[in-house]
């Protein structure tokens, strides 16, 4: 066996609890919507990408074999999503660590056939590619093993309906950053970089905080001195209390600012000398160089904090476009080992030995 740990459809890989699917998915949605270091080392990374270029490579020289890579650049231009934005569909396993796919296929028909699921540019009656949409990977309610423990099907529940649907592997693409102990979730490329982003999240909330109270002061509210706030036997005085302790923590500079005291009650700001022994920012900034680190990425902040050079930038876009280049290669593979063999199933090409391949171009970097 594998040693994947699991126990039924669930997968124990993961120590953290909550990165574990499906809870997995709501924290590295948030990672890569809401931080702006890993939301940009994506965008970079997509980017990236999506400037490459994909060619159709018969795998001889006879007649057959050019028709046949002939056909597969047509169905790869004739789906009702573009090649180019599939690609940019699949590159969420950057974030998620897997993506699956769904192969809908479609009789060629033409382009003036009325029913879309026909419609095409073609209408020699072959069978190609409609579409290759993605089943969210925040929808995976479980996976389901076979007795010898490889995946059978993507078991998904989610909005609006929360039917369970089963989508067994034999019509689908499972796209994995990683492929270890055959694990379908494979690997999220955000996962080393958890530990930094939840303490650089945290501080993030700490230093806002100490600046909106820095601009404030420290409020003080001082009572009369007949009241006895801390009668706790007394309802009124615990009302008071009550009362005091949410005003003084609702003081804030806005544009509403302002006070209405009784006699005798006194408000206080005492100013702050704005100087701590740790210096927060530098903290976040040590948390963001982290986490580009991790993905191979740090080049983005290059010259941020006026130090870098050229050499050290043009050594680090090389591991990046090599890490990506490794990537899209990783993305032709699946392609070339599912979902070609599928379609020439369904289409005849006699005399035709090999199948053709897809194969992707080299990641340019900009200068």
């Amino acid at each position: 066996v594998s040693g994947l740990r699991r126990y039924g459809p669930a997968v124990y890989e993961e120590f953290l609890p909550e990165l574990r699917w499906p809870y997995a998915g709501k924290v590295y949605q948030e990672m890569s919507d809401n931080d702006a270091v890993i939301a940009a080392i994506l965008y970079l990374a997509e980017m990236l990408i999506r400037g490459c270029t994909w060619e159709v490579k018969p795998k001889g020289n006879s007649d057959v074999d050019h028709e046949a890579a002939r056909f597969l650049r047509e169905c790869m231009d004739d789906m009702d999503l573009s090649w180019a934005n599939t690609i940019c569909e699949i590159l969420s396993m950057f974030a998620y660590g897997f993506s699956f796919h769904e192969i809908v296929y479609k009789i060629r028909r033409g382009p003036e056939e009325s029913n879309g699921k026909y419609r095409s540019r073609y209408s020699d009656g072959r069978i190609g590619w409609r579409r290759l949409p993605s089943r969210a990977q925040t929808s995976l309610a479980e996976w389901e093993f076979d007795d010898d423990g490889d995946v059978k099907a993507f078991i998904q529940r989610c909005e609006p309906n929360f039917e369970t649907v089963r989508i067994p592997l034999t019509k689908d693409l499972l796209f994995r950053t990683r492929v270890s102990k055959d694990n379908p979730e494979g690997k999220s490329l955000l996962r080393n970089a958890y530990r930094s982003w939840f303490f650089k999240k945290h501080f993030e909330e700490i230093e806002g905080i100490g600046i909106e109270r820095d601009l404030a002061g420290f409020p003080v509210l001082t009572a009369p001195e007949n009241l006895d706030l801390w009668n706790d036997t007394d309802p009124r005085m615990v009302k008071m209390r009550a009362d005091a302790e949410r005003l003084v923590a609702s003081v804030r500079r806005d544009s509403e600012e302002g006070m209405l005291l009784p006699h005798g009650w006194d408000l206080k700001l005492l100013a702050s000398g704005s100087s701590r022994q740790i210096n927060i920012g530098d903290t976040i900034d040590r948390y963001d160089n982290r986490i580009a680190i991790t993905m191979l990425s740090d080049i983005i902040l290059i010259g941020n904090n006026r130090t870098g050079s050229f050499a050290l930038a043009d050594t680090k876009q090389s591991l990046l476009a090599a890490a990506l280049q490794a990537q899209v290669s990783n993305i032709a593979d699946v392609f070339n080992t599912f979902a070609v063999p599928r379609l020439f199933a369904l289409n005849s090409f006699p005399g035709l030995v090999d199948l053709p391949e897809i194969v992707p171009s080299g990641i340019q970097t900009p200068s």
